[in-house]
């Protein structure tokens, strides 16, 4: 089992920057990737973007590309998603998941947290 709770959420202006933060445990958890998925409302949760523990990949989906940076703490067991140039369509809740790293580019997950709002206002 793994167990994900993320944290940093809030509310920007368009513009600003957040970083979200994911504690991850689990006897299992080096078997896995990490990856940030979010859902806006009215909208499916989608996936944002991966990498693993090793750290000999990492991907993103367009839109966040250039402007978001997910990186892995293995001393700490400890995820971040660094969100820089926020726009209102960032706009969502932010899911922490842990799974394999096909899976998660896939767009599904083994394991998710509970997620953190952030909101950018315009």
């Amino acid at each position: 089992q793994v167990q994900l709770i993320e944290s940093g959420g809030g509310l920007v202006q368009a513009g600003g920057s957040l970083r979200l933060s994911c504690a991850a445990s689990g006897r299992t958890l080096s078997s896995y990737a990490m990856g940030w998925f979010r859902q806006g409302p009215g909208k499916e949760r989608e996936f944002v973007a991966a990498a693993t523990w090793s750290g000999d990949r990492t991907y993103y989906v367009e839109p966040v590309k250039g402007r978001f940076t997910i990186s892995l703490n293995n001393a700490k067991n400890t995820v971040y998603l660094q969100m820089n140039s926020l726009k209102p369509e960032d706009t969502a809740v932010y899911y922490c998941a842990a799974g394999l790293y096909y899976v998660l580019k896939g767009g599904s997950s083994d394991y998710w947290g509970p997620g953190t709002q952030v909101t950018v206002s315009s």
